[in-house]
């Protein structure tokens, strides 16, 4: 009777055990899927950031021959057609161009996107060195935002924030 008792106990036992295998297993494999999933959103998601960063490099030194045009126009029409030094307006385009300039800024998202496909194609604990890599793509773009002088830098820095914060939320859920 104990000898019926005991086995009936390790047949229960492994099957508990079985069973125990078969859902860590699923879980594991629903993990995986689920983390394949999120790399493709936020691949897809850094995509659409470059396309904006590439907009803004695009738009950037087209601002400054448009400030120029704003300036001499401004200025023939406030001093009565009378020419103005030439030199003088180089000087102030070049104060504008320079406090506008975004250049650094671009460099350093570009560089920041290759780093976002690097860290999640290296595989591994990855939630960390990308909520630091967001937080320095969140630096940047606001960064431009501040240096920008043009509605439609400003338009392409809104939808790159709206981006990088879609990105923040997803990493949440990565470890």
């Amino acid at each position: 009777v104990a000898d019926v008792t005991l086995r009936s106990r390790i047949n229960s036992v492994l099957s508990a055990q079985a069973a125990l295998d078969e859902a860590v297993e699923k879980f594991v494999a629903m993990r995986t899927v689920e983390g394949e999933n999120l790399k493709k959103d936020i691949l897809l998601k850094g995509e659409r950031i470059r396309t904006l960063v590439a907009e803004v490099k695009e738009r950037s030194p087209l601002v400054v021959v448009e400030y120029q045009e704003k300036l001499n126009n401004r200025l023939k029409d406030l001093l009565g057609g009378v020419d103005v030094d030439p030199q003088r307006i180089a000087t102030e385009v070049a104060v504008f161009a320079d406090r506008g300039c975004v250049d650094e800024e671009v460099t350093r998202l570009e560089s920041h996107l290759i780093q976002l496909k690097d860290i999640l194609d290296g595989g591994g604990q990855v939630g960390r060195k990308l909520d630091f890599l967001i937080q320095e793509m969140n630096r940047e773009s606001n960064t431009i935002a501040s240096k920008a002088n043009d509605i439609q830098i400003v338009k392409a820095t809104i939808e790159l924030k709206s981006e990088i914060e879609k990105i923040r939320e997803q990493i949440q859920n990565l470890e």
